[in-house]
């Protein structure tokens, strides 16, 4: 037997480490590939880490509430062969198997032959994680990157499992359809409305009694630990200051109610007040460069990718900001549907690292809880928050042709905190004005 060195994989961009939360495997149980052994946790996404081997666990090396950097073992797992193997290096039952694969070379390559994508690299997509199991598997069958992001995945946060790829070659070779007529079918079958997305996992509050009776302690979670800190460590590093102003909405709400239901036909997706407003926060970022800043001591770190983070609250009671990169990329009904992608995965807790890292500017939508004005607390390194305040018909003066009348108009107030280190208050007060202009000033007459 063989010791296997189980190392923590990389998990996006400027995640180094992450705590371990809990142990799905005791010592001497049995792995299966592609099996989950661990669940970790980053700052605020939790995800767990598959074995790319089969074997048995023999010592664990990061007890619950450890902290293992990227690349180190965490585990170490007993495999068929001699010696000591590490993640990466081939075992002896690859060296086996890649022995035997000259004699069923001819079996495989007619089917390959008939795919135009045998030859395709399987990557990692935004929306997909595939393991290296996974995209062995695929290269060997001959599945294209495009089948094998339609195949439904049973893993955990619908992460496809080599289980799923065998059951999808069954029925694919009990099918006659062409790929492309399987892609739409598979398409079809994964549309929001007859799909039910996964719950998020409970997370039980701790209780103790106080010896007062009329009280009771709870003990934070690990979360709520984080948020804290990062709220603290804001308002102690940056001054606060905030602007408001009173938003025209009535050509945007009046444009929606107009092509709402023709959106969620064509697309699938509800069209939210969400997408246009970060449309035109976008633009007052590109009117107002240092909004999109951030502060490293003495020095200001100007960025060049505008990532917009929406701040989004989870059935736990927590907070969790993905974030939309280079939003300047996408137009309107882009934006829809990836800020409706990103709630979704939000709240059912199947976000990836990478996708709450790297923000430049947050927006906190605290209508949605009928609130109009607030004052939101920077989300560090960054220099600026925007809270969208709700809706609300309330009578106004509107200049016409024929002089100043009272009409009813849709107003909003747009809550802007900046740090005061870096944005003034005629930057901090321009800016927020500038977003308010685009949005009283949004083309009713465009296209969705």
């Amino acid at each position: 037997m063989a010791d296997y060195k189980l190392l923590l994989p990389a998990m996006g961009e400027g995640v180094m480490e992450a705590t371990v939360t809990g142990w799905l495997k005791s010592v001497g149980e049995t792995i299966e590939e592609d099996e989950s052994v661990v669940e970790i946790a980053t700052d605020k996404v939790d995800s767990d880490v598959p074995s790319p081997v089969s074997g048995k666990l023999k010592e664990i090396l990061v007890d619950v509430d450890g902290v293992a950097k990227v690349g180190e073992p965490i585990a170490i797992l007993e495999v068929q062969g001699e010696g000591s193997i590490s993640q990466g290096e081939t075992t002896p039952q690859e060296e086996s198997v890649q022995e035997v694969e000259p004699e069923t070379t001819a079996a495989l390559e007619e089917p390959l032959k008939q795919s135009s994508s045998s030859g395709e690299k399987i990557t990692a997509t935004e929306s997909n994680f595939f393991s290296p199991l996974v995209r062995s598997i695929a290269k060997k069958e001959g599945i294209s990157q495009q089948e094998l992001e339609q195949i439904q995945g049973s893993g955990l946060g619908g992460r496809v499992t080599k289980d799923d790829v065998h059951q999808y070659l069954e029925n694919r070779g009990s099918s006659t359809s062409s790929p492309s007529q399987q892609s739409e079918s598979s398409s079809q079958a994964a549309a929001p409305s007859e799909s039910t997305p996964k719950a998020a996992k409970p997370i039980a509050q701790p209780t103790v009694l106080s010896d007062d009776a009329n009280q009771e302690i709870i003990q934070m979670d690990r979360m709520r630990k984080l948020i804290a800190d990062h709220m603290v460590n804001s308002v102690q590093t940056a001054p606060h200051v905030s602007s408001f102003v009173e938003t025209d909405m009535t050509n945007v709400v009046n444009w929606r109610n107009k092509n709402k239901i023709l959106f969620l036909e064509r697309e699938g997706q509800k069209l939210t007040f969400m997408p246009i407003i970060v449309e035109a926060i976008v633009k007052a970022i590109k009117d107002f460069p240092m909004i999109n800043i951030s502060v490293e001591g003495d020095k200001i770190i100007r960025k060049k990718n505008i990532n917009i983070g929406i701040a989004t609250a989870r059935p736990d009671g927590n907070l969790i900001v993905p974030v939309i990169r280079n939003a300047d990329q996408y137009n309107l009904a882009g934006l829809a549907m990836k800020i409706n992608d990103l709630a979704e995965r939000a709240r059912t807790n199947n976000l990836k690292p990478d996708e709450v890292q790297g923000g430049t500017y947050t927006i906190s939508n605290i209508g949605s809880f009928g609130n109009i004005l607030g004052t939101p607390i920077i989300n560090q390194p960054q220099v600026a928050i925007m809270a969208i305040g709700a809706i609300e018909k309330k009578p106004a003066v509107v200049t016409t042709k024929e002089g100043d009348m009272i009409g009813i108009r849709h107003k909003m107030y747009l809550s802007h905190s900046y740090d005061h280190r870096v944005v003034d208050g005629a930057l901090g007060g321009m800016f927020v004005k500038k977003v308010s202009d685009y949005l009283e000033q949004f083309d009713i007459n465009q296209k969705v």
